[in-house]
């Protein structure tokens, strides 16, 4: 017998669940389908959010014909042969044929590259879905090529109306005794996930024998589930819009947000070396030299991640954040590096002023080498104006100091 969510896959417009603003009265999609004529297009979302369902109704009702790819198990030559097969399919019908690539953003760049000519030609309408971000996963020319549709996580009400069809509908569950009495935990433990709210609904009536009825409670989800994973891919665009967050929050001076966003990583089992470098470098670019200690305090978190490891190193790690977070705030370092390298990739090699340069031989000296450098040591306050760079940039500023700063620019006025 087939699993409940592929038993309960929509097979019609009519039937599909979420995704109003896509293939509702005025979605954009649904517009395409009923003009008969659809352009290449990606569909970027979640899992279970109903991307592959998305593609076998639009085939079906365009009456197409439909081949579908798996970037998981496909190669370069897999895709030739379903290229050539649509060229045949094309010769017999009229309609072009859907191509549907799941996980195109497994695709590596040779066997995007091998689709780049049946699009241009026409030879298929490519459907592409993936749950990372296109724009990083997709090659230029192929995404300039394709339209992106974005998919949302099912809405609380969207789940709701699912659990109601399903109960009502399935020929196995309808027949069993089930009562939804609480939801709020079968909700959250599905995250938005269609496929995943099917997957636990089927453990739960799986639970019961016969005839023995079944009440859906909160308490009855936890234990059946006994945990939550929470949804983080290391690898995919949460982790790295997580990390964001958390080093925005920091940017921000939000002690709480910038704990939460720990938390989260913490949970989602992120590598804490990864963590603490990230503190390393926010301590450099967003506090800087308005508190140096703070470059300190986050090495001295990564050392003690190293040394103790878990659970325990959340603690070096949340003091570091807490720290960073409530530190005053100056980007000064930052912008003058980034400024000063912009400056040399349009400026070149700029010859460096004969009074500073090494005089180690004879002739050195006597090309004026070294000749009217001016020793700071020999001069109250250890000061003493001088030109320290070249001719052609002799007035360029790279340095302004934050108010915040705690080091200033010397000047003949504060020496």
């Amino acid at each position: 017998m087939q699993p409940l969510a592929e038993r309960m896959r929509p097979h019609t417009l009519e039937d599909y669940i979420g995704q109003q603003h896509l293939v509702g009265p005025n979605g954009i999609l649904r517009r395409m389908i009923t003009s008969g004529r659809i352009s290449s297009f990606i569909l970027w979302g979640p899992p279970g959010v109903g991307k592959t369902t998305l593609a076998t109704i639009i085939a079906s009702t365009l009456d197409v014909p439909f081949f579908t790819l798996s970037a998981v198990t496909s190669g370069v030559k897999d895709v030739r042969d379903v290229i050539d097969k649509a060229r045949g399919a094309t010769f017999f019908n009229n309609a072009r044929p859907i191509l549907f690539i799941d996980e195109i953003h497994r695709f590596s760049k040779s066997q995007q590259d091998s689709l780049l000519g049946a699009v241009e030609q026409g030879v298929f309408t490519l459907i592409g879905a993936t749950t990372e971000n296109p724009s990083f996963e997709v090659i230029r020319p192929l995404l300039s090529r394709c339209q992106v549709y974005t998919l949302n996580p099912l809405t609380k009400d969207d789940l709701l109306s699912l659990c109601q069809r399903v109960l009502a509908k399935d020929n196995v569950l309808k027949k069993q005794n089930i009562q939804l009495a609480e939801t709020d935990a079968l909700l959250r433990y599905s995250g938005g996930d269609a496929r995943k709210l099917l997957n636990i609904l089927e453990l739960l009536s799986e639970s019961v024998q016969g005839d023995e009825p079944l009440t859906i409670t909160d308490t009855l989800v936890a234990e059946r589930l006994q945990q939550n994973p929470l949804a983080y891919d290391k690898d995919g665009e949460m982790h790295y819009d997580i990390i964001s967050a958390f080093i925005k929050s920091i940017r921000g001076s939000d002690p709480d947000a910038a704990i939460y966003w720990l938390a989260r990583m913490i949970e989602g089992g992120e590598d804490p070396a990864f963590i603490a470098r990230r503190l390393i470098i926010s301590a450099s670019e967003d506090i800087g030299l308005a508190n140096p200690n703070a470059m300190l305090l986050a090495n001295a978190a990564f050392d003690a991640v190293q040394k103790i490891g878990w659970p325990e190193g959340r603690i070096p790690l949340a003091e570091a954040t807490i720290y960073l977070a409530t530190s005053p705030k100056s980007n000064s370092a930052y912008n003058a590096i980034n400024m000063a390298l912009q400056t040399v990739r349009h400026t070149g090699n700029q010859p460096v002023p004969l009074h500073l340069r090494n005089a180690p031989t004879q002739l050195m000296a006597e090309l004026g080498y070294s000749d009217g450098y001016k020793y700071p040591h020999d001069y109250p306050g250890h000061y003493v104006a001088q030109q320290y760079m070249p001719d052609a940039m002799k007035d360029t500023v790279f340095f302004h100091p934050a108010e915040t700063d705690k080091v200033q620019r010397k000047t003949d006025n504060n020496k």
